[in-house]
């Protein structure tokens, strides 16, 4: 289905016109059903059918919901008649609750929708389907004891949706059961056959003509077979122009003043406007191009349409899935099948209401049972056990809330049990503790959730109790956007009373400002002079391998990078130099976790040795006192591939690349080139050809760590008297792995806690 960038599409007008008619003939027995079910005259509810299609749908700024009166609502319809006494008080109470509505979408409260998990809200659609399913089998084989709406457990008729089923067998009309599996044969085939659903006509328009059809015959084939009474839709007959007038019923605005009426107003606009919102939130899930309805503007236009039908002698109403998953079924594209099926209702009313009552009840059954199914298909509930029982659980308690109760009765507990769920997790959800070591020693970083609340307080202190004597520890609460009162007692109360007792270094970090808890650091996570005269060089590599380990994990140290240009503005002391590549691909200072002031960094393309790269490398060891020089380069280098390319071959380097100092530079490389190697019969194939660069690449490495040594007294001195170590390394740019070419072996992994410079 295309999208619509407006509310209307002239383009779809057909579509959205037939849409329109099948809403509007599976519409005409609910809005009579519901009515009956509410204890309301029966054109009440076609008053609402007719004015939520119109007015509604006008306003609405959904594109798939229709509006009407709810099966959700009879209960709440049928209390208040009753509390009041009066029908048209409690027309009354409708007016006002339209008046309520409208004011809270004005004043944008429509945003308590996004708080209701999508189980809840899956598990609504599943309840309506199941509903469907089990409402409409008795009227799909005949049994018409309870009213079309009625959707609630216990019926009018004082049966309930189990045992009306039970008394099928006795109760089957053969015409209408004959019609009605007919018409859900038809309605499956017709999904399965891809020229049928391509069909600009939707399948339940000719459902309902197939049924007139057979009704028609089935009254010529005799008494056995007619079908009759409560089988057919049942539309009020006006006999004269003057009737329709008998057909309103206007409010009594002498109650105006009565505080029952006024609560019941405030009652109905609670109950209408959370359906409303579950409601347009389940249809957007069903829209396959996935539009957004605008909760507020849809409260409005409810708002408005309850203030409409108050005074027209209309039932309330409300967004409603049944007919709303029905106009998306029927394949419309706008809210023009929604204003349209309005229209119909009212010509129906007016002019052909005998044609209207020619419909089999069993033909529209069969429409919703089939919807039903789509809306409780096995795939939803398998795709809901597949998310786990936090998912399924607060499903199957909705859809079993709703079948067994009523819509909101189901939601609430639904929406209980997700909290429940929410509960759990939080009094199990303890702090993520990390043990980090750092220049200065060993750190228990303590970090705190993003909500930290009275929940969470028992396994707070838990985890605090188990900090071991004597450690430092840091609470970081860099993540939090809240943290409860009674978690900031349990850490005051460890700060300036268990931490003394146990001698534990604490310091925070993160809090925010209105916690009155300002960073405080204690251990030191930067290369200082101190550190640096304490560590050898092999100390220095072991650390740069354990850094690498953490990059390729994931699992970096948290630095205050802030504090950090603090700490090393006034000078610099760094543990090691690389001699790298200009290659973007290898970032010296993430590859190997490093932190501010940690290293010296010359990087030049092919990490060739030139007298400005060796004197840089003296100046970071013999001046600024770096213990280990690592000769950096990495897999498939661009210098090393162009060294290769131009090896032994006639072409000018800087007339090929318009480079004109870049042959200097790659003749250095193919001084790491083997000959023999080069020449062997397979060297034009790709493999051998990247195999080969990455040898080279390694060989030059080696190549240039025995040159510095070699080309440099000042590192020679150092390195023989054990302050300095010159080692190569090789990173390859696919893995993030770094090996140690000379010196050391790489690093054992994984490791159980993280090492690092800072």
């Amino acid at each position: 289905m295309e999208r619509t960038n407006g509310p209307y599409d002239f383009k779809a007008l057909g579509k959205d016109l037939a849409a329109g008619v099948v809403v509007y003939l599976v519409a005409l027995p609910l809005c009579l059903g519901i009515a009956t079910a509410s204890g309301a005259p029966a054109i009440a509810g076609l008053i609402a059918g007719a004015i939520g299609g119109v007015i509604v749908g006008l306003l609405s700024g959904s594109h798939s919901s229709v509006s009407g009166p709810a099966a959700g609502l009879a209960a709440v319809v049928l209390m208040q008649i009753g509390a009041l006494g009066s029908f048209r008080l409690f027309l009354l109470a409708v007016v006002i609750a339209g008046v309520v509505q409208t004011a809270i979408g004005i004043g944008r409260l429509g945003f308590v929708a996004g708080y209701f998990p999508t189980s809840v809200i899956k598990g609504l659609l599943a309840a309506i389907g199941v509903l469907l399913i089990l409402k409409q089998i008795p009227h799909l084989l005949g049994h018409d004891a309870d009213p079309v709406g009625d959707e609630s457990f216990v019926q009018v008729d004082h049966e309930t949706t189990f045992s009306e089923l039970g008394e099928l067998i006795s109760h089957v009309h053969p015409g209408a059961a004959t019609i009605g599996l007919l018409c859900l044969a038809l309605l499956m085939i017709w999904e399965r056959v891809p020229s049928l659903k391509k069909s600009p006509v939707p399948a339940p328009l000719i459902v309902v003509a197939i049924g007139v059809a057979l009704q028609l015959l089935m009254t010529r084939l005799g008494s056995y077979w007619v079908i009759d009474g409560n089988h057919l839709v049942q539309v009020p007959i006006a006999e004269t122009w003057s009737d329709l007038g008998t057909f309103v019923t206007l409010p009594d605005f002498a109650g105006r003043y009565r505080s029952d009426v006024w609560l019941a107003g405030l009652t109905i606009a609670a109950v209408a406007s959370l359906e409303t919102l579950l409601n347009i939130e389940a249809v957007d899930k069903l829209d396959p191009t996935k539009r957004v309805s605008p909760p507020n503007r849809e409260l409005m236009a409810q708002g408005v349409g309850n203030i409409f039908s108050g005074l027209c002698g209309g039932l309330p109403i409300t967004s409603v899935v049944v007919r709303s998953s029905v106009n998306l079924e029927a394949g419309a594209r706008t809210k023009v099948s929604a204003i349209a099926h309005g229209f119909l209702i009212v010509a129906t009313v007016v002019l052909v209401p005998v044609a209207l009552n020619t419909i089999p009840i069993a033909c529209l059954a069969a429409i919703l049972l089939h919807t039903g199914f789509k809306l409780a298909h096995p795939k939803l509930f398998r795709s809901m056990h597949d998310g786990g029982a936090s998912q399924y659980v607060p499903f199957l308690v909705t859809l079993g809330g709703i079948v067994m109760h009523d819509l909101l009765f189901g939601v609430g507990l639904g929406l209980a049990t997700s909290l429940l769920f929410v509960m759990a997790r939080s009094l199990k959800a303890a702090p993520h503790v990390i043990h980090e070591k750092h220049l200065g020693g060993d750190v228990i970083r303590v970090e705190l959730g993003p909500e930290v609340t009275f929940l969470n307080r028992a396994a707070l202190a838990s985890t605090l109790e188990k900090i071991p004597t004597g450690s430092n520890i840091v609470l970081d609460a860099r993540k939090s956007d809240y943290i409860d009162p009674d978690c900031l007692g349990v850490i005051k109360d460890f700060r300036e009373e268990d931490a003394i007792a146990r001698r534990l270094n604490v310091s925070i970090v993160g809090f925010r400002d209105h916690y009155r808890m300002p960073d405080q650091v204690d251990y030191v996570d930067w290369s200082s002079r101190d550190l640096q005269q304490s560590m050898t060089p092999d100390q220095v590599i072991e650390i740069l391998k354990q850094g690498n380990l953490r990059f390729r994990s994931g699992r970096p140290l948290q630095r205050d990078l802030i504090r950090q240009v603090d700490a090393t503005a006034a000078g610099q002391f760094p543990l090691a130099a690389f001699l790298g590549c200009i290659d973007s691909r290898t970032p010296i200072e993430l590859v190997f976790d490093l932190g501010l002031g940690d290293a010296f960094t010359v990087r030049i393309a092919g990490n060739i040795a030139s007298q400005y790269a060796i004197g840089s490398l003296e100046y970071a060891t013999n001046c600024a006192g770096a213990k280990a020089i690592v000769v950096f380069g990495h897999s498939r280098c661009g210098a090393v591939t162009a060294a290769v390319d131009f090896f032994r071959n006639d072409r000018n380097i800087a007339e090929a690349t318009g480079c004109e100092h870049l042959e200097s530079l790659v003749d250095e490389i193919q001084k790491s080139i083997d000959v023999l190697k080069f020449r062997r019969p397979d060297a034009g194939d790709p493999l051998f050809k990247e195999r080969l660069v990455d040898a080279v690449a390694r060989a030059n490495v080696e190549r240039v760590v025995r040159q510095l040594s070699e080309s440099s007294r000042t590192l020679r001195r150092r390195v023989d008297s054990g302050d300095l170590k010159i080692i190569g390394a090789f990173y390859d740019v696919r893995t993030g792995e770094v090996r140690y070419l000379g010196d050391g072996a790489p690093a054992a992994s994984p490791i159980p806690s993280i090492v690092g410079l800072g």
